[in-house]
């Protein structure tokens, strides 16, 4: 039997969510606030967690922020139930690696189908080999790269990358995500940046996905290239464009492998733990020279 944790401080609201659980011989159990939910995480390993937001001792954003950075709760399933439906809400439960959010008031199938989706995420993961994948949105405005560098940061310390290692690799996070943001998304804050982390046993990688239309890598006069870093300068001040350019050379000496999908509109960042091995995957590898993601 399959065991659910409802993380909510609300006894009737509790054992309705109980009731509707047992229906498809799920055993339920329950806490009352943020810090017993994240004890019994750990000491149950629950097949989902259901988490309701307003708790009495931390919120649930909170508390599935906790679950994803530690290693011994990262991959369970986590369900958002609560009453806050607006954008910035369903934004900020997907930003710190909920899987599903369902909003008050619900019926059974919604929350079984929120549930469904969960549990499909968590056997991908397995399916993969992964030791543990994390999936954030953020809005395309620069002042949510803090939430990105702070998600980062508790990432980090699930992996054995070392101080300087992390320094690297988020200064190469940060210039893409602000690359998809300010190039990729032009700035327009309804579209979304996603950023996948994926812990492998012997590597780490970072997904970041604009939804701009793209670029072409082979012709961006005003990005700067490895053989002539410096001429991009006078075509940015022309255009009117902040000072850089820089970016992807700094990145590509920041991590260890550097992906571009055909589109130009998502990068892989990978950074390999100790002295693994590159691993050999020429058809996802593009050898051409890449420039700077977004212009």
């Amino acid at each position: 039997m399959q065991t659910a944790l409802i993380v909510e401080d609300h006894p009737e609201q509790a054992e309705l969510v109980a009731r509707i659980l047992r229906l498809k011989d799920y055993n339920p159990i329950v806490a009352g606030d943020g810090e017993t939910g994240l004890q019994l995480a750990r000491e149950r390993t629950p097949s989902v967690v259901l988490l309701d937001l307003m708790l009495p001792d931390i919120n649930g954003f909170d508390v599935c922020r906790r679950l994803r950075t530690d290693p011994d709760t990262r991959m369970l399933p986590v369900v958002m139930l609560t009453a806050l439906n607006d954008v910035q809400h369903r934004v900020h439960g997907f930003r710190v690696g909920a899987n599903a959010y369902v909003t008050k008031p619900y019926g059974v199938d919604d929350l079984f189908e929120a549930i469904e989706s969960a549990l499909a995420w968590r056997v991908s993961l397995e399916k993969r080999d992964l030791q543990g994948e994390i999936h954030v949105e953020l809005n395309s405005e620069i002042n949510f790269l803090k939430d990105v560098n702070d998600f980062f940061m508790h990432v980090c310390q699930t992996t054995p990358l070392g101080s300087d290692q992390v320094i690297q690799l988020r200064q190469a996070v940060m210039e893409m995500a602000q690359n998809a943001i300010e190039w990729g998304n032009e700035h327009e804050s309804e579209r979304l940046v996603n950023i996948t982390y994926r812990v492998y046993h012997d590597r780490l990688e970072i997904v970041v996905k604009d939804q701009g239309s793209g670029f072409d890598r082979s012709s961006l006069p005003h990005a700067a290239v490895a053989g002539d870093p410096f001429s991009h300068l006078d075509v940015r001040e022309k255009l009117g464009l902040r000072a850089g350019g820089f970016g992807l050379l700094i990145c590509q000496g920041m991590v260890d492998e550097m992906r571009y999908n055909d589109v130009g509109n998502e990068v892989t960042l990978i950074k390999r733990f100790g002295n693994a091995p590159a691993e050999h995957e020429d058809d996802a590898h593009d050898p051409s020279p890449v420039p700077e993601l977004g212009p």
